[in-house]
């Protein structure tokens, strides 16, 4: 899949899925406008592998949480890189918690960052993309908007909110030929579920149909299809990258 020509804004892109997403589409001739609140050198590692493979790279440090500054990124990518073709909405957050004993604090920063940022950077890029009448937008949501798991109540109504968001924006943005869709990833080994007990890991393996928990590179290769121009007749989809937990 080529993206020459292209300029991606990618959330997240630090760690994780959304970094594995930044190296695919850099993979394939992107320049990448990079954003994350992790901490200087691993945002600046990852920038720096992003560059290695050839990719003009302009890094933001910056919670996607921020409404104004989401609209900052946007003016300023199109500034360094001259353009804007793409989305990728990948930072996320966990709080995990029974329903209980759950803060307010767990529940407001986990939907600040998953469902307010999504819709912070999907707002602002809409408003260039309905201009130039061209664009492609994938955000991360999760297999758990999808079903009930103990202690995850702010991650899944996070999450079921970015696909009632991706569904909604779609029907919005299809008159300006811009496609919006959704990745559902189920398990996938990033550094959101380092920590958690072998039993946990060995449980959603068992779940999947294929034996296994996903490489966050599994999911980065459905979203940079979706980027592409082989997908341009599909909007508003939520396709899940799960290896079957969920049959």
């Amino acid at each position: 899949m080529s993206f020459e020509g292209k300029v991606a804004i990618i959330t997240g892109a630090a760690s994780g899925i959304g970094r594995a997403c930044a190296l695919e589409l850099a993979r394939g001739g992107a320049g990448l406008a990079v954003v994350d609140i992790a901490r200087e050198e691993l945002l600046t590692e990852a920038a720096r592998s992003f560059e290695e493979m050839g990719a003009r790279v302009a890094v933001f440090s910056a919670d996607v949480s921020d409404y104004e500054k989401a609209g900052r990124v946007l003016a300023e990518t199109l500034k360094r890189l001259g353009r804007v073709d793409v989305l990728v909405n990948a930072a996320g957050t966990t709080g995990d918690a029974p329903l209980w004993e759950m803060s307010e604090t767990q529940w407001d920063s986990v939907l600040s960052v998953n469902l307010k940022g999504t819709f912070n950077y999907l707002r602002a890029a809409a408003r260039v993309f309905r201009q130039q009448r061209s664009g492609k937008i994938v955000n991360v949501a999760s297999i758990e908007a999808m079903r009930g798991r103990f202690g995850l109540a702010n991650y899944a109504a996070s999450k079921a909110g970015v696909i009632a968001l991706t569904v909604s924006a779609a029907v919005e943005l299809g008159r300006y030929g811009v496609n919006v869709n959704a990745v559902a990833p189920g398990f996938t080994r990033t550094p959101m579920i380092e920590g958690l007990p072998e039993n946990v890991l060995t449980e959603a393996a068992r779940e999947s149909v294929l034996g296994r928990i996903a490489e966050p590179e599994d999911v980065a290769r459905v979203v940079a299809f979706l980027c592409s121009d082989a997908a341009r007749h599909i909007t508003g989809e939520v396709i899940r990258v799960d290896g079957g937990q969920l049959i």
